[in-house]
């Protein structure tokens, strides 16, 4: 009986060891078939697992922690002096041990920068931290928009993959009608093998599209730090486009919450530091000292040391100074830079946008329902015999290609 206790103790250890091998090896694939549906959880993931997010996370607490220890006093120094090592003095044999020489002296002194120092250096780390946290939100911002580009690429090729495919077995069904009404004497050879050269070129199209599908899938998956080859779950339907504000009013909320732009201002904001902090060192710093003369044989006393750093070195400091005003310029003119860019771009893709909303409202109000019609006319008429072949294929790959660009004006 204990036996096959024991037996049955290790057939249930193994049998939850390969449960538990199984959830391993099932939970990563079931992960990477659900990723990719819709834009939200994409960009959640990209936050998580993006390293170069991740590193600019990490400089950004490093600016902080380097805030943190900015404008504080410099450590002070220890010093031991040691008199008349040689003991000519009081007479005896040369040592270098604290008490056996004529005189031992203990000082401790205190670096004091000129006043204002500190606070400049403190200011201008507290404002290098604020940059960057603007630089990673810019950085975030960027990515997110690469993701979200090559997501809508994806659902883009997604679609036009499933039209293509609508429209290879539509061509299929045309082929056995033609071949029936050929074989009748209703119809040429020409269009049996017009209806063979279309299915032929949407086979190809096939191809075309699979690869940029891929394409977008992999690139996709490179801005999540994914392998190339992970699998990605068919795209939602994005969500309807948002109602567009005026540029003016768009041009005012881009200036008030780009980071690229506070980080720019940050930028100057250091370099105006920086040069205060500059002409601060036309004053000369100070050090405290703090002297325990511990004389052999006799009575220790104490002494106070001021010792004051003289600026001489006018030249190098105008060179300082110089080059300090030269980087606010450039810092400002970085920040210029950043605004004309910045309107450039929104009035780029605020034109975009307009173009691309009205030529989708034409193509489904417009375009689709024509289309759509001429189609059904045609199929109506080439039963009665009114009509020939090569007018209803016309007519369905007008429909088609109006469908495959109403897919990508999405994009």
């Amino acid at each position: 009986m204990k036996h096959c206790a024991g037996y049955s103790a290790v057939s249930r250890r193994l049998a939850q060891v390969c449960v538990l091998l199984l959830t391993l090896s099932s939970s990563p694939a079931q992960a990477e078939v659900a990723l990719g549906a819709s834009l939200p959880e994409l960009l959640s993931y990209a936050r998580q697992h993006n390293p170069a997010l991740a590193a600019e996370r990490a400089e950004t607490e490093a600016t902080h922690a380097r805030a943190e220890a900015a404008g504080t006093l410099p450590d002070p120094s220890f010093q031991i002096e040691l008199m008349d090592v040689t003991n000519s003095m009081r007479g005896g044999g040369t040592t270098i041990l604290p008490g056996q020489v004529g005189e031992t002296r203990y000082r401790i002194v205190q670096p004091l920068p000129a006043w204002g120092k500190r606070e400049l250096d403190s200011r201008a780390a507290q404002t290098r931290a604020e940059r960057a946290e603007a630089t990673q939100a810019q950085t975030w911002l960027n990515l997110a928009a690469e993701i979200k580009t090559a997501w809508l690429r994806y659902y883009a090729a997604d679609r036009e993959q499933m039209l293509n495919d609508d429209a290879l077995a539509l061509l299929q069904a045309l082929e056995d009608t033609t071949l029936t009404r050929y074989r009748l004497g209703l119809a040429p050879q020409q269009a049996v093998l017009r209806t063979q050269r279309e299915i032929t070129g949407r086979r190809l199209a096939s191809i075309t599209i699979a690869q940029r599908r891929h394409a977008a899938q992999a690139a996709l998956n490179a801005l999540l730090s994914r392998p190339a080859s992970s699998a990605l779950a068919l795209p939602l339907d994005p969500p309807a486009l948002p109602r567009l504000q005026p540029y003016a009013g768009l041009l005012d909320i881009a200036r008030a919450t780009s980071p690229a732009l506070a980080a720019e201002a940050h930028a100057v904001e250091v370099a105006q530091l920086e040069r205060d902090r500059t002409r601060r060192d036309r004053y000369p710093d100070f050090s405290i000292g703090l002297t325990n003369n511990q004389p052999r044989g006799g009575d220790a006393s104490w002494d106070l040391m001021l010792e004051v750093m003289i600026p001489l070195q006018q030249s190098a400091r105008r060179a300082r100074e110089r080059e300090a005003a030269l980087l606010l310029d450039a810092a400002d003119a970085r920040r210029t830079a950043a605004m004309t860019s910045l309107e450039g771009e929104l009035g780029r893709a605020h034109a975009a946008y307009l173009a691309g909303r009205e030529s989708l409202n034409l193509l489904m109000a417009s375009l689709l329902p024509q289309a759509t019609a001429t189609r059904d006319a045609a199929r109506n008429a080439f039963a009665n015999n009114r009509v020939d072949f090569d007018t209803v294929l016309e007519a369905e790959e007008q429909l088609i290609a109006t469908r495959i660009q109403i897919g990508r004006a999405h994009v």
